[in-house]
């Protein structure tokens, strides 16, 4: 049985829901400032590579553990309502792309895995 990140389209889908979700998180009030002063290209490429990597496709990521990678954003004010904010505009991104609610189910669960490492916890 094909892995999740098969099952979404491998590379061509990770890279269209990526653009389409920072997108939507650059004009999200609720977690847009958090990204102020990042490169948006560095950032999108390390998400890509992240997302590839959690949803089971090869191995390019070389940025910081979750921990490390977001702990000046908690210092910032990083809560759980931004996490939530995130999980949905994943889920939101992949609906655009017409994937299966059991594929973006099976997303959010990813995504949720990391909430406590994400919020150093």
């Amino acid at each position: 049985m094909p892995n999740l990140y098969e099952q979404l389209g491998g590379d061509a889908a990770v890279d269209q829901a990526v653009e389409i979700f920072y997108r939507k998180v650059l004009t999200d009030d609720r977690i847009s400032r958090f990204f102020d002063d990042v490169d948006m290209d560095t950032q999108i490429a390390k998400q890509k590579a992240f997302l590839t990597m959690a949803f089971g496709g090869p191995n390019h990521y070389s940025g910081l553990d979750m921990r490390q990678g977001h702990k000046h954003l908690v210092e910032r004010g990083l809560t759980d309502e931004h996490v939530d904010a995130v999980i949905e505009l994943l889920g939101e991104s992949l609906q655009e792309l017409n994937v299966p609610a059991e594929l973006i189910a099976q997303v959010a669960a990813i995504a949720e895995g990391a909430r406590k490492d994400v919020l150093n916890r």
